[in-house]
């Protein structure tokens, strides 16, 4: 069996932002999102129309999960019933209802915390990876929470750009893709976009959940496939944020190497771009469909969880 080359050999030379923002920083790229960026951004308002991309926790039909985690679980703590038990209730008659929630913290939309991957024993900036011992002392999600996301948002429909209902299991896109669906769309992203991609992959997921997991084992998921003309590209454009739908925001497994999760090393380690996972993007592709209109204004911000990896968030489009 051929060994999987090391993500750092494969990654020598890849562009860094470490440094740039000084010593301390801990948000990445989002230090490209300046109030002139946010200005930029809510010139594309235009129509009024909001459109929120959170999938549904909860989902009757099951909630896409990575391989391994278990779905949310909810439970109801209080409702009416427990009133008929005799509690006398609030004072002045008001009766109410609670419920808690028990979850992975990246097992919904999700954004990742910069410090969630790393290599070479060093995180986002080089802090320590042992920092990371019982919850992230650097490089959290906290800090990402703490400053929000706001920016020129453009999608780029990888699915329509192939003709096809979605991407399958495995499929890769390239840089060039990249730009040729963009090119297709008559939408030129610009120095530091919101990038958003939509395969549609896990609709696949709720038509059949068994195939799907073993499709998960076998090819894993489509999306962006690292080159280092890929991640130079993000480096010079100045990419805040890489948004998409799928569980990982690139192919489970490169196709060159067989490393998995290379172009978060590349672009969230090496780069601090923030990751903003499983969206979905159903309703407004449709939209920009009907007008040919793929830019908006992009807002989203994290919960603020201390020493978190991840945190669902749901971000808002609008147009």
């Amino acid at each position: 069996m051929t060994k999987t080359p090391y993500v750092g050999d494969l990654l020598r030379g890849s562009p860094s932002n470490w440094g740039r923002w000084g010593p301390d920083d801990e948000v990445g790229a989002l230090n490209h999102l300046t109030s002139a960026e946010v200005l930029r951004a809510a010139a594309e308002i235009r129509t009024g129309e909001v459109f929120t991309l959170q999938r549904l926790i909860g989902d009757e039909r099951g909630d896409p999960i990575w391989p391994g985690r278990a779905p949310a679980a909810r439970t109801q703590m209080r409702d009416e019933s427990h009133w008929d038990a005799g509690d006398p209730g609030i004072p002045g008659g008001c009766h109410a209802a609670d419920d808690r929630i028990e979850m992975h913290l990246q097992g919904t939309t999700q954004c990742d915390a910069l410090g969630h991957v790393w290599y070479d024993g060093l995180l986002y900036n080089g802090y320590d990876a042992r920092s990371t011992i019982g919850g992230l002392d650097r490089a959290s999600v906290e800090p990402l929470a703490r400053r929000g996301i706001v920016g020129r948002g453009v999608l780029l429909d990888l699915a329509r750009f192939r003709g096809a209902e979605r991407l399958g299991f495995g499929a890769a896109v390239t840089l060039d893709e990249l730009l040729e669906c963009a090119k297709s769309q008559r939408t030129t992203i610009e120095p530091r976009d919101v990038v958003v991609l939509r395969t549609n992959f896990l609709s696949l997921f709720h038509e059949d959940q068994e195939a799907f997991a073993r499709g998960m084992r076998e090819h894993g998921e489509p999306g962006l496939s690292y080159s280092p003309e890929l991640a130079r590209w993000f480096a010079d454009m100045e990419i805040p944020s890489l948004v998409t739908d799928t569980m990982a925001n690139e192919v489970t497994r490169d196709p060159g190497s067989g490393a998995v999760l290379l172009l978060h090393s590349a672009l969230m380690r090496n780069l601090g771009v923030v990751f903003t996972e499983m969206c979905d993007l159903e309703a407004v592709a449709a939209r920009c469909a009907t007008d040919a209109r793929f830019t908006f204004c992009y807002v989203a911000a994290p919960l603020r969880i201390a020493r978190a990896t991840g945190s669902p968030v749901n971000p808002v489009v609008i147009r």
